[in-house]
Formats: C-alpha cells, sequence, structure tokens
C-alpha cells in the first residue's frame, strides 16, 4: 500500500525518522547515523546500532511483490545460507523475517563488506563458477511457487507492450522502433527453439558483478529481490564482457567451476543474446513504469528522450545481428 499522505510517490514519506521508528518497532535501537545505499527499485539504508554492528534495512516497493513472493525469496535465501553458501539472509527478528511500519514493508539485513570481484581474473570467475553451481544445485531442489518465470512474455512482450500502450516512443521513432523490437522478440523465440527444452530453477535473477561483494574468503551474493525461476545461464551470462573471444573465455573459465556442483546443459549457451536482449527490452520498460518517482527523473535524465530511443533501436538491431550467431561455445 502506498503512503496515504503520498499516493503517488511511497516513498516520499520514508525519512530518517520514520526508517529509526520502523527499526524501533521490532526492537533494534538506531544512533541516528543512516546511510542511504545504492538502490532505486527498493529503499535501502545502512543504520547505525546504539549497540552491536551496523544493519541494513530494506524497504520494499509498494505494490512490486506480494508478502508471499517476498518471504519465498527470504526462505530461499536461508536455505542457501544454512548449506553454509555466502549468501546474506534477512535477520529472523521476532519469529519473523518480512515486518511492517505505517504503510512500508521492511526487511532487516546484517551488514555485509566487500569490494567489487576481478572479473578479468581467471581464478575468480572459475571461483564465482563454483558459488553459483551451488546455489543453483539447491535452487533445483524444489520450485516457485509464488514468484514468477523470466521467460519471453513477461521480460520481451509484455515489457514492449507498456512501452507503446503508454506513448514512451516519441511519435518520429515508433515505426522503427515497433519493427525492430518485433524482429528482436522474434530473434530471441528462435535463440528459444535451438534451445529446445531446458530446465528451469530457482535462480539469482540478478547476478552481475554489483551484486557480489568479494572478501578474502571469496565471494558474497547479495540481493535476491529479482529472485525468479529461469535457465540456468541467467546467472552467469552477466559475468560475460568484452569482444567475443574473450566472453568465450571467460565462460570456460566460468563453467570450469560451475560444473563442480551442478550439471550445465550445453544448448543453454544459445540463449546467452536473447536474455541480453530480453533485458534490454524489460530495463526500458522498467525506467518507464517507475518515472512517477522523483528518484528516476534524477538519477537518470537521459532516459525518454530521442537521443535515447535512438539508440535503444541501434542496440536491438545490433541484438538480432547477434542472436543468429553461433553460440559461446568453450573450446
Amino acid at each position: 500500500m502506498d503512503n496515504p499522505a503520498s499516493p503517488l510517490h511511497p516513498f516520499s514519506g520514508l525519512g530518517p525518522d520514520c526508517v529509526l521508528d520502523a527499526l524501533d518497532s521490532v526492537g533494534l535501537r538506531g544512533d541516528g547515523r543512516l546511510l542511504a545505499l545504492n538502490s532505486y527499485e527498493n529503499r535501502v539504508y545502512q543504520v547505525g546500532m546504539e549497540e552491536g554492528a551496523p544493519v541494513v534495512v530494506k524497504f520494499y516497493r509498494p505494490r512490486r511483490w506480494s508478502d508471499a513472493a517476498i518471504l519465498e525469496e527470504h526462505a530461499f535465501v536461508e536455505e542457501l545460507a544454512e548449506r553454509e553458501i555466502p549468501v546474506v539472509p534477512a535477520l529472523t527478528i521476532g519469529g519473523a523475517t518480512l515486518h511492517s511500519f505505517q504503510d512500508f514493508r521492511f526487511a532487516v539485513f546484517p551488514r555485509r563488506g566487500g569490494r567489487a570481484p576481478e572479473l578479468g581474473d581467471p581464478a575468480t570467475l572459475e571461483w564465482m563458477g563454483r558459488f553459483i553451481g551451488r546455489i543453483h544445485a539447491v535452487g533445483a531442489l524444489r520450485p516457485y511457487v509464488e514468484r514468477p518465470a523470466l521467460d519471453i512474455a513477461s521480460f520481451g512482450r509484455e515489457p514492449r507492450d507498456y512501452l507503446l500502450a503508454n506513448d514512451f516512443i516519441p511519435p518520429e521513432l515508433l515505426a522503427a522502433y515497433t519493427s525492430v523490437v518485433q524482429q528482436a522478440l522474434d530473434g530471441v523465440a528462435r535463440c528459444y527453439e535451438r534451445a529446445g527444452a531446458t530446465a528451469s530453477l530457482r535462480l539469482h535473477g540478478d547476478c552481475h558483478a554489483g551484486n557480489v561483494l568479494w572478501t578474502g574468503d571469496g565471494p558474497h551474493f547479495v540481493d535476491f529481490d529479482d529472485s525468479r525461476s529461469g535457465p540456468a545461464i541467467q546467472d552467469l551470462w552477466m559475468l560475460l564482457s568484452g569482444e567475443r573471444p574473450d566472453m568465450v573465455r571467460q565462460m570456460a573459465d566460468i563453467l570450469a567451476g560451475y560444473e563442480d556442483f551442478c550439471d550445465f546443459e550445453p544448448r543453454q549457451l544459445y540463449l546467452v543474446e536473447a536474455l541480453r536482449t530480453l533485458r534490454l527490452i524489460h530495463y526500458a520498460a522498467w525506467l518507464a513504469r517507475r518515472w512517477d518517482d522523483p528518484a528516476f527523473p534524477a538519477a537518470f535524465p537521459w532516459f525518454n528522450t530521442q537521443r535515447y530511443w535512438q539508440d535503444r533501436i541501434l542496440e536491438l538491431r545490433e541484438q538480432i545481428a547477434l542472436m543468429d550467431e553461433p553460440p559461446l561455445w568453450p573450446a
């Protein structure tokens, strides 16, 4: 539910006093030190405590996930932690991991430090692959019930339809965008046909370098907020960068560690560029859906300009060509 004082912008009522009062409602006394962390979908703060180490508190965007879907994600992360996989589960306070204060839902997490992983290092990629393999081995044990799947419908067609129905594309670019996004979705469908039937499992869902904290003990995987069901390759392809030969080597390094713990279906490599294409379409619609949140125009001033949509058209044309190339078979 939105804060009744500000129906259009639910987070506008989430000031420092509200953050501290929310923590106080579950018996945690903040000392007044608040640091806003990098998050736009939700609001996330590091809060100093009167006793003990600081904590991280996440306030969930209203109407995005149901309580049941949030709790299902919490349960999955706890399941991983119980198997000593380096993730950061929500703290159980008063027998619950999801709490409410006024009209906000929130969860509290222990603070974990670390730096970004050095993805140019083959040993780091193999290490990452081992832990993602362990995550997937657990993720394959049972399906999600409340959380959706990552598929062409939810990450491609529906976002495309939202952008077109709400007049985000400039009139002079509408025909070009409509044509190229349809060609891109046709290319995605062909990639899925080449891959054939692939296993679906519980994923991290947004496994890029920004959601990994590296310490002397290796990686810690954080922020499972986008966790969904889908093919294993979704948690691997975002670790790739550079030219095609670079990505082939990187995938080989990742799979060298991954397959120590989880079998990989090589035909899923047909989905790498398809999933990248879906992410590009979904990302544009995500920005559009959030444009009434004041944080978004401030953080993404280049969105919804003519240049922005011209770049998206060129980007999708490049993806159409890439999806017709052979997959990234490791040497």
